[in-house]
């Protein structure tokens, strides 16, 4: 009976928020320090990502035999230095992730919002086109845009903006199928409010949110899809560093030369694990702001409706 007594508290232990909190907030500071060293990229690289010397090809890392500081993490096949190309890289990835979670919302939301307001037609057609993109094979979608646009930054943002709205608008929309519901939008309607007014008015601010939770968890899943077309050659072209193209031309070596894999996909994993650490933090946040309002609501009897705080 004792070793099966102390299993739950393990996992209670796991999953204590005041533990989830101190993860997040590490995880934010470990995103900040890659802003900026994104940012700052040209004055913290050591070399330039895109220019090497055929004499300093496949130099091994600092630590490994004959590996030298001038190299910290080595060198690739073209003797361009690895660590100014993780640093560079991680421009491309933190710029992609952001916006074109940004171009998916900026889609995404308004779709779900009519469609969760409105219901009827509107739900029906929007529901559809959501249904038909989510089955739409992700890969199949991004040969066929970049068959006809060709690779390039623009190109890959127009594939992830077109291939993450779904997702978005999936969520919103079942989040306003309760909201209108809400007493203070009952209200604002009785009072003969247009549709238009109450949905941006009353409607919307109530879904930012969840806005930011998605947006939070978009942005890993955005650097995952760019490192994966960049992979297979539909994504950002050489010689701007991606991680994603680092992989691709380091697998040929994956064997003899670890390093030119290894580095990129630790980068990839320890940004987007980053990423959804700090969205569940937010997440917990506005939960427990949520229930706060909650409560000092029904402790204060004079709290009108309108008032009442918006679920997640």
């Amino acid at each position: 009976m004792t070793p099966s007594l102390g299993r739950p508290r393990r996992r209670l232990r796991f999953t204590d928020p005041v533990r989830r909190r101190r993860a997040g907030l590490v995880s934010a500071v470990l995103l900040l320090l890659l802003v900026v060293a994104a940012v700052l990229a040209p004055l913290i690289a050591p070399h330039n990502p895109t220019g090497g010397e055929l004499a300093d090809t496949l130099r091994p890392p600092v630590w490994a035999h004959d590996g030298s500081w001038r190299f910290p993490l080595g060198t690739d096949s073209l003797g361009r230095d690895e660590l100014s190309r993780l640093i560079y890289g991680a421009r491309v990835s933190l710029l992609v992730g952001l916006v074109a979670a940004v171009i998916a919302g900026v889609v995404g939301v308004p779709l779900g919002l009519f469609a969760g307001y409105l219901g009827g037609r509107a739900d029906t057609v929007v529901a559809g086109v959501v249904n038909i993109m989510m089955a739409f094979p992700f890969l199949l979608l991004a040969l066929l845009v970049a068959g006809v646009t060709g690779p390039g930054l623009r190109n890959v943002l127009l594939i992830l903006g077109l291939t993450g709205w779904p997702m978005y608008t999936r969520v919103i929309r079942s989040v306003v199928l309760e909201l209108r519901e809400r007493t203070f939008v009952t209200n604002a309607r009785v009072m003969g409010l247009s549709h238009p007014r109450v949905m941006f008015r009353h409607v919307l601010p109530g879904v930012w949110p969840t806005f930011l939770v998605i947006t939070s968890l978009q942005i890993g899943h955005m650097i995952l899809a760019e490192a994966f077309l960049s992979f297979l050659g539909l994504g950002i072209q050489p010689p701007t560093p991606t991680w994603g193209g680092m992989l691709s031309e380091g697998r040929s070596y994956i064997y003899t030369q670890w390093w030119l894999t290894a580095f990129p996909g630790i980068a990839m994993l320890v940004t987007v694990l980053c990423v959804n650490l700090l969205s569940d933090s937010i997440r917990d946040a506005l939960a427990s702001a949520r229930t706060a309002g909650e409560g000092a609501a029904a402790d204060d009897p004079t709290a009108p409706a309108a008032r009442e705080a918006p679920a997640l």
